[in-house]
């Protein structure tokens, strides 16, 4: 079986490791327990989770063994690292629902069964029965204040203020690296490049109570070209919860992603053989549309299967091919076709407000069934809706639809 190791170079997975040629060598044996943590903050995995659960799988295919930690326990915390404010405090019943959304979306990409099935840890079973006297005395005697001061997680933060709650996360992050280690024989926890510090805070625990087998791998975030995060919608983040974000939206992100940012989302985000995603990649001009159109198509079918990847594409070739099923674009019902634009706008959700709405119109950014809108109190029709819908469009490529 061929080294995974060379799988996630190849893909330009690899931000920073520790012992490279260890880390290697420890991948060609026949199983190899890795934990990647994720901390439920939300209802719903997002765009920034993606990677991680890529990197999971490609691991599990080659024959290793993935532990996904969830973090009840660390996210009564919340990790400072980019962030410029403490986080929201969660209740209990918020983190374990949150935890429940994210073991359903996780099955897409991982196995539960099977030799080297995946297994799913809440880190709240150990974390939340620690006696803080007994923890501080074992695990925090053994950081240095100093030099977590000057990880990067906590640097920007120092300014605007750092609670002493918050420097506690990186001690908690890495017990549960220590705790994995010593009852599942994990000897790798990889992470996001942002985690670097607190799985390198790990790795140092377990050698400084006499273990050498812990190591640490990152991996590259999901950036655009300019270096910023991947995933931010006007609507906010790009969920994998089709009930927050569409699958059409869904879709409709990645096809109009940057030309220059065509490689990383094929290399990072489908299962393409790198051969397919070289020929895609050698394509110019107007043909690299072509190869956004097989990324955004086969990300999709990932998140939400090739049924509703199939009506996504559907619905975007009706809109700017001029073919395919108008059907499937995102739309909504009204009572009465008589409604003012700026009504109109706010129903499909194109407008935050009427405020928002008239500069939209002003500046020119909103059209009806194809016409350009310029009054800001023009009232819609029975005329607009020939066939019981009307289409406003939002700029150039934000469409929606109008169903009576």
């Amino acid at each position: 079986m061929a080294n995974v190791f060379d799988t996630l170079f190849e893909r330009d997975f690899i931000e920073q490791m520790t012992d490279q040629e260890e880390v290697k060598a420890l991948f060609e044996k026949e199983s190899v327990p890795f934990y990647i943590g994720f901390d439920p903050t939300a209802d719903s995995l997002h765009v920034g989770h993606f990677v991680s659960l890529m990197v999971a799988s490609h691991m599990q295919k080659a024959g290793h063994k993935p532990i996904i930690l969830l973090g009840g326990g660390t996210a009564t915390i919340g990790d400072p690292s980019g962030k410029t404010d403490m986080r929201r405090m969660m209740t209990r019943e918020e983190i374990n629902h949150n935890v429940d959304c994210f073991k359903v979306q996780m099955s897409k990409f991982l196995d539960f069964d099977g030799p080297n099935a995946a297994i799913m840890v809440n880190n709240a079973d150990w974390l939340l029965k620690l006696n803080f006297v007994e923890f501080m005395r074992d695990i925090g005697s053994l950081f240095s204040v100093n030099r977590m001061l000057a990880a990067e997680c906590y640097k920007q933060r120092m300014e605007r203020g750092l609670t002493f709650f918050e420097l506690g996360y990186m001690l908690m992050q890495s017990y549960d690296f220590l705790y994995l280690h010593e009852h599942y024989g994990c000897k790798l926890q990889m992470g996001g490049n942002d985690q670097w510090s607190n799985i390198i805070g790990g790795v140092e625990l377990i050698r400084k109570i006499g273990k050498q087998d812990a190591y640490g791998l990152t991996f590259k975030l999901l950036t655009t070209k300019e270096g910023k995060k991947m995933g931010k919608t006007e609507k906010g983040a790009l969920w994998l919860d089709p009930t927050k974000t569409s699958p059409y939206e869904f879709y409709q992100y990645w096809r109009n992603i940057a030309d220059d940012d065509v490689r990383k989302v094929l290399c990072l985000l489908t299962f393409l053989p790198m051969d397919e995603v070289n020929r895609l990649c050698s394509l110019e001009g107007e043909q690299i549309n072509e190869a956004k159109k097989v990324a955004a198509f086969e990300i999709t079918k990932l998140i939400h299967g090739e049924e509703e990847a199939k009506k996504a594409e559907q619905a975007a070739s009706a809109l700017f091919g001029g073919g395919g099923d108008l059907s499937n674009m995102p739309s909504t019902q009204i009572e009465d076709c008589n409604i003012s634009i700026l009504d109109a706008l706010i129903a499909a959700g194109l407008a935050p407000s009427k405020g928002q709405a008239k500069i939209l119109i002003s500046q020119g950014g909103i059209s009806l069934n194809d016409e350009k809108v310029s009054d800001v109190a023009y009232q819609l029709s029975d005329k607009d809706f020939k066939d019981g819908y009307a289409i406003l469009r939002k700029g150039k490529k934000v469409y929606h639809k109008l169903e009576l």
